[in-house]
């Protein structure tokens, strides 16, 4: 077996006992097993990078055991890989290993393969597109801690391999690591993972600068060994002479966190004070103090370069001393100075926690936990879900301050089938995944496939699943949807969508009514040629439709629309002497005089459109063939007509006797409240005043008062004197909303 303290520094001297310590136990077995497994699968196999599978896993298993964690974690590391060679990796796993291992294993290679995918079919998308697809993903699947160290350490070793081989690194990999993986393991607090994968990731995105720096370090390396290990002897001397039992180490500073130090502060190499830090272990919290103290008395400290992170640890948990001080020689070393506990914290992070050795009450070590270790290990996952979102924070450059906790369980993460990744509210279904995607394949959506399975609409989704919409063609959402009892919809940008889909289909059909009512009074009018976009200008709308969804939801009173297309009456011309002409006799209409100045024994006709009768004001309009059309003076038809042809229009008047023998057709208009036997109400009004019905046509159409029945009968009267008494009646016949005139 692999030998664990192979791959751990001498930092990590108790954390690799510890594991040293559980190979005894069954999880020994396991990661035995796992790599027996493993081998035959993974030798002379590569992966995308071109890195041979097998040393991969060794690679990450032996980054894994490196920062202490369970023989069982390391055992998932070889499994990932051997998933991606079984025909049903997660029944065979689940057979020999259980079904934690199995699931672990099988979601981690999901979350492998979804990000391959991603970085194939968006090869064009760079930067933080990019960049946020990754920590989303990452994010989908962090309610498992295993499966983020899993690949933090994967993606560490990748970067080993890129250097150590001197294979070129893809410059989207080298990117991801230094801005999402590196923030990630810092938030963590596994600081081993966070300066390594900050330095490679310097190494190949910026080779200039890295060769700069590590030059420099080369070159004052003997210098700075001997000068480490002279300090460290006195400090800890001086330490524990004066009652202050401690260790001390010295450490160099990183390339990455001494170029950042010198862009930040604009500083040359030889003026970053810390490039090597003295790290002074000692018992419990006020010998820590008891430290600080003495070392401010031995040396000078330099002003404005102590950190107290104890009192006032960082976002990720960190817990240290920090302090800056003149040496005999006048050369400045930083002091950090911390317990066992905050050491072992500071280097591993949530790793090193003894309470991730377990997984749950029947976690992937097989070992069942009860009574306050339960209360414990809640506690550490959800200081464990604060960093992650602190960590979402820092990349997304989220300002707002909520609960972590309940902000993260707010919202899931799952995927196209092309690799995308589409974040919505927790308890969110497939329908809000349409719509997040695209308002009309929310509009369309008839069902769903999830991770292959079609699932009802209604059914939540839950992080990392893959979601594939099946649309219609044409159709729209349903009611239904909207009910919050039938749980189709659970995100408000959902919900807004379809109301506006139902709220755009009632504008349309109010507009189509109000379009068919204005189309009609133009035809009565006989201005079909007007048009549409004209008439809501001149009526101070906007646009037709504008207009038509006013008079459809019966806000604007189609008379307005009349008075506009009616002009005013013509001034009075200088009377002239009229001549007595013959009228002739049009339908049913009896004797009646009507007067064509200056012209002889010319036929003329009452026209249809307005129906004139005694004493209305008259015009005439010589037609070709059907001599003089009589017209009210007032009608929108005449109107039209004597712009086209104004030397047609002559001046007719009624005759002295009009009315006596005769009669004249006119057209009354009622709108009433629809009921049974409403026609025959009105009729028999007509009837008492002895006028001839001579036509009756309805409709009924649906308003905002309900249904309305609009009425239209031809009456032949001797005058429209006579008329008067009688509309008056009309209008109190029950139900009758108005009578007029036509």
């Amino acid at each position: 077996m692999r030998s664990l303290s192979s791959t751990a520094g001498p930092d990590a001297a108790p954390i690799v006992a510890l594991a040293d310590a559980q190979l005894t136990s069954p999880e020994a077995d396991v990661l035995a097993r796992a790599r027996a497994l493993a081998e035959p699968l993974l030798q002379g196999r590569l992966l995308h990078s071109g890195e041979p599978a097998w040393a991969h896993a060794d690679g990450v298993a032996g980054l894994l055991a490196s920062i202490g964690a369970a023989p069982g974690l390391e055992a998932a590391a070889y499994l990932v890989h051997a998933a991606d060679a079984l025909h049903r990796p997660e029944e065979v796993l689940a057979k020999a290993f259980g079904p934690s291992y199995a699931e672990l294993a099988t979601v981690t290679r999901k979350l492998v393969d979804i990000q391959q995918q991603a970085r194939e079919a968006h090869e064009a998308v760079q930067g933080d597109a990019q960049l946020e697809r990754v920590r989303k993903m990452l994010l989908a699947f962090s309610r498992d801690l295993r499966v983020v160290l899993l690949r933090l350490a994967s993606r560490l070793q990748t970067l080993r391999w890129h250097a150590q081989s001197k294979t070129p690194c893809p410059e989207i990999v080298a990117r991801e690591a230094q801005q999402v993986f590196a923030p990630l393991a810092n938030r963590l607090g596994i600081w081993q993972f966070k300066w390594e994968l900050e330095d490679l990731s310097l190494r190949f995105l910026q080779p200039e600068v890295y060769r700069t720096v590590a030059q420099q370090l080369a070159s004052t390396r003997i210098e700075r060994e001997t000068q480490v290990e002279a300090l460290r002897k006195l400090v800890e001397t001086d330490l524990n002479t004066h009652g202050v039992a401690a260790l001390v180490s010295g450490r160099p500073k990183h390339i990455y966190s001494i170029w950042k130090k010198m862009q930040g502060k604009k500083l040359a190499f030889e003026r970053v004070m810390d490039q090597f830090a003295l790290r002074v272990i000692v018992a419990d919290l006020p010998a820590c103090y008891a430290a600080l103290s003495r070392v401010h008395a031995r040396w000078t400290a330099e002003p404005g370069e102590f950190d107290d992170y104890i009192a006032r640890p960082k976002p990720n948990g960190y817990r240290s001393l920090h302090t800056v001080v003149y040496g005999d020689d006048g050369r400045p070393m930083e002091v950090q100075i911390r317990t066992q506990a905050m050491h072992e914290h500071a280097e591993y992070g949530v790793a090193a926690h003894w309470a991730y050795k377990e997984a749950g009450t029947k976690g992937y070590g097989g070992v069942s936990a009860a009574g306050s270790f339960e209360g414990k290990l809640a506690e550490v996952r959800k200081n464990v879900l604060r960093q992650l979102l602190a960590w979402e924070r820092d990349l997304a450059g989220q300002a707002q301050q909520s609960t972590p906790g309940v902000a993260f369980d707010e919202r899931i993460y799952v995927f196209t089938p092309q690799g995308a990744v589409i974040e919505l509210p927790a308890g969110a279904t497939a329908i809000d995944f349409a719509y997040a995607l695209h308002t009309d394949l929310g509009h369309h959506c008839r069902g769903a496939r999830v991770d292959g399975a079609l699932v009802p609409l209604p059914t939540p989704l839950k992080n990392g699943q893959t979601v594939e919409i099946q649309a219609a063609k044409t159709g729209g959402p349903s009611r239904d949807w909207l009910n919050p009892e039938l749980g189709y919809l659970h995100s408000a940008r959902a919900r807004a969508k379809v109301r506006a889909w139902f709220n755009a289909a009632a504008q349309a059909e109010t507009i189509a009514r109000g379009r068919e009512a204005v189309e009609r009074l133009l035809q009565r009018e006989g201005r079909t040629a007007v048009k549409l976009a004209d008439l809501a200008e001149g009526l101070g709308f906007k646009d037709a439709d504008a207009l038509f969804a006013v008079v459809g939801k019966d806000e604007y009173s189609l008379r307005q629309i009349e008075h506009h297309l009616r002009p005013a009456a013509p001034p009075p011309t200088e009377p002239q002497t009229p001549q007595t002409v013959s009228p002739a006799r049009s339908g049913k209409a009896t004797q009646g005089g009507v007067l064509v100045v200056g012209v002889e024994s010319l036929l003329t006709q009452l026209a249809r459109c307005c129906r004139p009768a005694p004493p209305d004001a008259i015009a005439g309009y010589v037609t070709r063939g059907s001599g003089v059309a009589v017209h009210r003076a007032d009608c929108s038809n005449l109107r039209h007509m004597a712009t086209q042809h104004p030397e047609r229009v002559i001046p007719v008047a009624w005759g002295d006797t009009p009315g006596r023998g005769g009669s004249y057709p006119v057209d009354v208009v009622v709108e009433a409240s629809e009921r049974a036997g409403l026609v025959r109400d009105v009729g028999e009004v007509f009837a008492k005043a002895k006028l001839n019905l001579t036509d009756a046509r309805t409709q009924t159409v649906t308003d905002a008062l309900g249904r309305t029945l609009r009425m239209q009968f031809t009456v032949q009267v001797p005058g429209v004197a006579e008329l008067r008494p009688v509309l008056v009646q009309v209008a109190q016949i029950p139900g009758v909303r108005s009578v007029r005139r036509k």
